[in-house]
């Protein structure tokens, strides 16, 4: 066996990575365009994020976006940062961000066949306090015939070609899911590339971590009730799961990835639909965590399955471990017969 040296020289980069799905897909390339593309707004995004400080762009931009949410200004850093990368990758015909009230045709002389749904800066109620935050993003191949529209982007989590998230922590990762699986890379500022470091990650089928915020028990549906004492008192003697919740989805989703467990973000009486919105959160993680081998559902269905009426629409979501998420919705459906 040959020995390795300390510097690997025949690294994989996420250039490389999808070059090599696309070549094996026999693709035409635009993916792989547009893919090349996230990935340098992400980097942009995750160097604003490194210095944001130094370059006062902590604070309040002055406005609120279209979900209600106080805009800050690496906010909209990151949301006009997207939108031109993705415009310039000549791949795109549709855009939907959490920042723009509707949603965006591309240019015909910039126009590709894909419909990309994003959060550009998720968690950014965390930003001041230097808690972890990230990208999201979901690619969906535009199905209709004439001109593109924001009717284009109303397709189920099924149709997703590819999806994932950027995550701003103690390292700069970008988890990708595609047909092949999942896969983590992680940004190697000393070149400026993301390197695979997790591949083909799968998800446990069970853990012992549950994270939502408790702060609205008062609100809870009963059956959260129900499963939430089930993981505090175990009735088989084993010992209860810790609760973490970071409060930035990204985050809490990308810990539920690692090391198992179940992450709910419930309807409650405060928000009868749901707080997290599905185009463009609630569809890419439960893409992300099914093609990890976990589970994603509403309670009364599987996320990927619901089909959108707005692009700003809003459901339940709980997603992670497979047993956990099964027993969650066991007990949904003995309450909503």
């Amino acid at each position: 066996m040959a020995e390795r040296t300390v510097f690997d020289t025949d690294v994989i980069t996420l250039t490389r990575f999808v070059l090599e799905e696309g070549r094996k897909a026999k693709g035409t390339g635009e993916l792989t365009q547009l893919l090349n593309a996230i990935c340098t707004a992400v980097k942009a995004i995750s160097s604003a994020v490194r210095k944001a400080g130094l370059a006062h762009l902590y604070g309040i931009a002055g406005t609120t976006n279209v979900t209600g949410d106080q805009v800050k200004k690496l906010d909209v850093l990151s949301n006009d940062l997207v939108i031109n990368m993705l415009k310039a990758s000549f791949s795109t015909c549709v855009l939907v961000s959490e920042e723009n009230k509707n949603a965006i045709v591309v240019e015909n002389e910039k126009m590709g066949k894909y419909v990309v749904c994003f959060d550009p800066l998720d968690g950014s109620s965390n930003i001041d306090c230097l808690v972890s935050i990230g990208t999201i993003f979901a690619i969906y191949k535009k199905t209709s015939d004439g001109e593109p529209s924001e009717k284009d982007a109303l397709q189920p989590g099924r149709n997703l070609v590819a999806a994932g998230y950027a995550l701003y922590g103690s390292a700069t990762m970008l988890v990708l899911a595609t047909d092949c699986g999942v896969n983590g890379f992680m940004l190697d500022p000393a070149i400026g590339e993301f390197l695979l470091v997790d591949k083909n990650v799968k998800i446990k089928k069970k853990g012992n971590i549950y994270s939502i915020n408790e702060g609205y028990a008062k609100y809870f549906d009963p059956a959260v009730s129900e499963y939430l004492h089930k993981k505090k008192f175990p009735e088989d003697g084993s010992a209860p799961y810790a609760s973490r919740y970071i409060g930035s989805m990204v985050a809490d989703v990308h810990r539920t990835l690692v090391y198992g467990g179940v992450f709910l973000y419930p309807a409650n009486e405060k928000s009868p639909k749901g707080k997290l919105r599905l185009l463009y959160e609630c569809n890419p993680m439960a893409y992300v965590i099914e093609k990890a081998g976990g589970m994603a559902t509403t309670g009364a269905e599987a996320v990927l399955d619901v089909i959108p009426d707005n692009i700003h629409q809003r459901v339940p979501v709980v997603l992670g471990s497979p047993e956990e998420v099964l027993e969650y919705s066991r007990i949904y459906k003995k309450h909503h017969k």
